[in-house]
């Protein structure tokens, strides 16, 4: 029973991000959605010496009210040069740093996109490979997209072929369930309650950053302090 996720790509996501990737079949990169502001698209929280830091990819926004994740352009080409130097100084102690840092270095020294969506998709895909995630990666651009919130997510779900659809909870406040139910799709929620703590720089520990954090602290048993199957 093929189990399909929808979500808008997000930048260096966190732990529940990559859950959810894992436990479905298909996961769908919901970019065609309008870019919000001061959201998880362009940025994400580390931990540093002096609390929680943000890392942000500054994005062209003067103006345009409605353009799509897919559409929206990096306005600084030295921006992830800038974040390189950032994740090197608070993480260069982490235990298991030195294992990855070539593959991230490779990325943030080299990456000349210039598109946010694409970003995304490349750390997302670079992380998948680090934890042994080999789920389907698609874009809802791939399929027709239907008009009405509900609509759209439970025709991506059956034009990818899919039996069940996993939601963020987020979505609890818009989804009609009903409509899922009457096309047959099963409707299940995720969780991202009950997630361990591990070994983390700088206390108070912290659940809600970037999986870098996880995989720079526990490297190989970063998987071991996800969800579990």
């Amino acid at each position: 029973m093929k189990k399909v996720a929808i979500l808008q790509s997000n930048y260096i996501p966190w732990k529940g991000y990559f859950d959810m990737i894992r436990m479905v079949d298909e996961f769908i990169l919901y970019d065609d959605m309008q870019y919000t502001r001061r959201d998880w698209r362009n940025r994400n929280k580390i931990k540093s010496s002096n609390g929680l830091a943000w890392l942000t990819i500054p994005v062209e926004v003067k103006g345009k009210y409605f353009q799509k994740i897919n559409e929206t352009v990096i306005s600084e080409p030295g921006w992830a040069k800038d974040h390189w130097a950032t994740i090197k100084q608070f993480y260069s102690k982490a235990k298991y740093f030195k294992d990855y840092k070539d593959i991230f270095e490779h990325f943030y020294l080299n990456t000349s996109e210039s598109l946010l969506s694409l970003v995304n998709y490349e750390l997302i895909r670079i992380i998948n490979e680090i934890l042994g995630i080999n789920t389907k990666i698609s874009w809802s651009g791939d399929y027709e997209l239907a008009d009405g919130k509900t609509e759209r997510l439970l025709s991506l779900v059956q034009q990818a072929g899919g039996k069940e659809y996993l939601s963020g909870p987020a979505a609890k406040d818009y989804i009609v369930d009903s409509f899922f139910e009457e096309a047959g799709i099963k409707l299940s929620w995720m969780d991202y309650s009950g997630y361990p703590e591990y070994t983390q720089l700088y206390p108070p520990f912290e659940h809600g950053v970037t999986i870098l954090d996880l995989i720079f602290n526990e490297g190989s048993e970063a998987i071991k302090y996800m969800k579990k199957f």
